[in-house]
This record gives structure tokens, sequence and C-alpha cells, in this order.
């Protein structure tokens, strides 16, 4: 029997990332993964494929809708193959996920392929393809299993009319109208999708806003410049049916008032958020105690009931998000060699990668008003900068909240034109306690995005932006 020190099931983002980290630490170090291709949910059905897609659609839209303004004419209809768009896709998921593979080589990481379960706490029973299970012992133990598409109760996913983000990726035809359950991150990037493409999309949603977890200011911004697409939203809806035939799907829902409403599509999206996934581990047998909510129940240090079996990612408390999985995963190397590594919550960034992008650090406006914190707010438009006429990338702002008496950033929300990476240089500030006044003194090149930020830093500081 094969022994190690670790021994990761899982190998997404978090997973792989321990597996690496464990690893460079002179750790022994073993990885199951049940599918063919290593990376997990992000990396083959989930971040990578969905942004290939979204700055392809991207690259169509401007060709079809802008390139004329910049004197770019291009003679006959600007036409999409979607077949080798899905193709390109896969080619970016294929290269990542062997990126991967040839990490594990590297850092002499021991690959197995097949459903990992505990036989008990230290040791993990993988079953292969080819009917036979092989046992192997470890020290330690990472639980790394990610999540899968969440659904309502009522609804049966076909995939084939009624889908998930998976089957979203890989579809053969634009539809010709895309209803989607919920407005949530994974519904409004392949909404987008869709929509440049030509579909008719209508996003149906519970809560009476979309991306509800952020601040209510980006929230209302993206509702807008997204209707201004074509996107039609349908707020306060709740979904009690959807029923589908070869060719269409009719979404039943009740409005805002009570009153039902029917939407009729081909296609129908279920994005409703995720569940964390156990299924298959048998995390009975290693005394591994499980949340009412189904995650994986871990202490500060991401150690599960059991103390040599640790968890992290999608499966335990948290956001969702294939950066925090890294850092947990980091975090669990550096704990089981004997270091003291710290993860700051507050400052995991969140992102929504459709265009204008969207991204947020620290504490909504929301969330300071319930806690009776008292705070300023300073907020600048993208389209005062000369870097956004420029590139007609004009919707948007940044929205920077500091302490009213300290001064000290508490939250940054923006959407506009590369707020994706725009966001780190918030994430930095706050992690080194910077002030309003502190991003405002430092020089931002110009013209760039980023001087947005210096501004709205301007604007909070004591309201004396130079550019508006």
């Amino acid at each position: 029997m094969s022994t190690y020190d670790v021994a990761v099931i899982g190998s997404g983002p978090g997973g792989y990332v321990a597996a690496i980290r464990c690893a460079q630490l002179g750790m022994k170090t073993a990885i199951i993964e049940k599918y063919s291709t290593l990376g997990g949910t992000c990396l083959n059905v989930g971040c990578i494929p969905s942004k290939a897609l979204l700055d392809s659609s991207h690259h169509y839209e401007h060709a079809v809708k802008h390139f004329a303004d910049h004197g770019i004419e291009i003679p006959g209809d600007v036409k999409i193959n979607l077949e080798k768009m899905i193709a390109r896709k896969q080619a970016v998921v294929d290269q990542t996920t062997g990126g991967i593979d040839f990490l594990m080589k590297k850092n002499k990481i021991e690959r197995y392929e097949g459903v990992g379960s505990f036989k008990d706490s230290t040791h993990v029973n993988i079953a292969k393809s080819d009917s036979s299970v092989e046992t192997i012992e470890a020290k330690n133990i990472i639980i790394a299993t990610g999540s899968k598409p969440s659904s309502l109760p009522f609804i049966t996913i076909d995939k084939k009319r009624v889908i998930t983000s998976t089957e979203a990726l890989k579809l053969k035809e634009i539809p010709k109208h895309m209803v989607i359950i919920g407005g949530g991150v994974i519904g409004l990037e392949l909404g987008q999708v869709y929509r440049r493409l030509g579909a008719e999309v209508s996003v149906v949603e519970y809560m009476d806003r979309i991306i509800p977890g952020m601040d209510k200011a980006l929230s209302r911004e993206l509702q807008k410049v997204m209707k201004k697409q074509g996107v039609k939203f349908y707020t306060s809806h709740k979904v009690t049916g959807v029923k589908a035939t070869a060719k269409e799907v009719t979404v039943t829902a009740d409005d805002k008032k009570g009153n039902p409403v029917e939407f009729k599509g081909d296609y129908c999206l279920v994005s409703v958020g995720r569940r964390p996934f156990t299924d298959g581990l048998n995390i009975e047998a290693s005394g591994v105690k499980l949340t009412d909510r189904g995650q994986v129940e871990v202490n500060d240090h991401l150690q599960t009931s059991v103390s040599n079996i640790y968890a992290i990612g999608d499966v335990i408390k948290g956001a969702m998000l294939a950066h925090k999985a890294e850092e947990e995963g980091v975090f669990v190397a550096e704990t089981l060699a004997g270091q003291k590594p710290h993860i700051d919550y507050n400052l995991i960034p969140g992102v929504v990668y459709t265009w204008p992008e969207v991204a947020a650090v620290g504490k909504t406006e929301e969330e300071l008003k319930e806690a009776g914190v008292k705070y300023k707010s300073g907020q600048f438009p993208f389209r005062a900068l000369g870097r956004s006429r420029a590139s007609a990338d004009l919707d948007g702002f940044v929205k920077i909240l500091a302490d009213e008496t300290t001064d000290e950033v508490l939250g940054v929300h923006m959407i506009g034109a590369r707020c994706a990476d725009l966001i780190a240089e918030a994430v930095t500030a706050m992690e080194f306690r910077a002030s309003a006044e502190d991003i405002s003194r430092m020089s931002h090149a110009h013209p760039t995005f980023t001087e947005a930020i210096k501004e709205a830093a301007l604007a909070a500081t004591d309201n004396r932006p130079l550019h508006v």
C-alpha cells in the first residue's frame, strides 16, 4: 500500500494548489480526481470556459456594433461560427488543464484517477474506471471536492432544454430565447454571452435585484446597462414550474404581486447557485461531521471534527470562489508544515465577468448601515476619464467607503471596464489598512482606468475629486 504525508481528494483550484504547496514544503503528496482531466469545475466547466466564451462573444459584438465607430469597415456581414467558438473554448480548457497535469509532475505529486472515498480517517479507497479499487494511506487528508449546480425541487434538468451552466458552455445552436432562472454571477455571464450572439434573454430572479450579494449600487448599474444591451429582467418573481417539450420550455412564476406569469423559450438555464459536493465520499467512515447545509464542518484552522482531516473551497462555508479555495489550500499546507498562515475573508474580492465587469471587496454600504458603522462615501464615474472616452467604455463607476473617523477604507465597489483587474489595487490597499487619503495621494498613470480609484478616494477623503 502506498503511503503519503498528504492526500488531496479533488483537483480544483483549491485541491491542486494545496497539493503543490504541500509538495513545495517537502511533503509526499497524492491527489485524487475522478475525472480524466485535472482542474475541477473551474477549469473544465466553470471559470475558464465561461471567460473564453465571454471574450469571443465580446469580439463579435464589437465587430458588429462598434468597429465602424473606430473607422474599421468589414465588407459583407460578420458571421458567427458557433462550432468554432465552442472549439476554441475547449482548446483553452485543454491547454489549461494540461498545464495543471504538468505542475503535478513537476512537483512530484502522485496522481490517482478514480472516485476517492474514505475507508477510515487515514485510508482512502480509489474506485477506478476498470472497476478495480486501490487503497492508499495518508497521515493527513484534505477534502477539496467542490460544488455542483443547485436546482429547485420541482425542476427536472434534462440537459437538453432545461440545462445548467455545464450544458450552456457547449450548446450546438444559438438559442432563440433563453430563459434564465437566477440573476447571480453565472446566469448573468452566460446570459450576456448568448445575448451578444443574438438570443433573446430573460432573467427571472426571486430577489428584488440581481447580484443580490453585492452592493445595491452595483446591482442597479449592472441591470441598467444590461437592459440597454437587450437583456430583460423580471425581479421579485418566484418560479413555480418548468415544463419542457422536445423544442420548447415553459417557465411559470408569480410576480411581486402574486400574479401568475409565463415565459416561453427554447432553452431554460437553471442558475440558482451551487451546493457543496460530498457525494460518494463515504464521509461517515471518516468521522467527519457535516453541517445542516451539507457543508463539511471546519474550525478556524480549516480542520474538520477529525484532527488529521481538513477541508477547503466550495465544500465548506463561505463564498464559492476559486481564489478563496486557493488561499485555503495554501493555508492548510502551511499549517501542516507548522507555519502560521492567515486569511482575511473580508478581503477576498468578488467579480462578475460581464461587460462592464463588476468587482468588490470589503463591506457593502448596506452591511455598514446594518452594523451601525459611521462611514463616508466617494464615487467617481468612468465616463469622466480620458481613457474611458478613448476606448468608448463609459459605463460604470468606482465607489469607496471609508470610516468616518479614521478614514480607513472599509469597502470598494466598482463596475466598469477592467474592474476584474482593478480590484486588486483595492485589495492591496485594504490589506495594509490604507486610508482613502493614502490612495488619493498615490500617483496613478494617465490615462488609465485606475484613475477612477484615485478620484473616488479623493471624493471620499473630503469630497474633492479633480475631474468632475
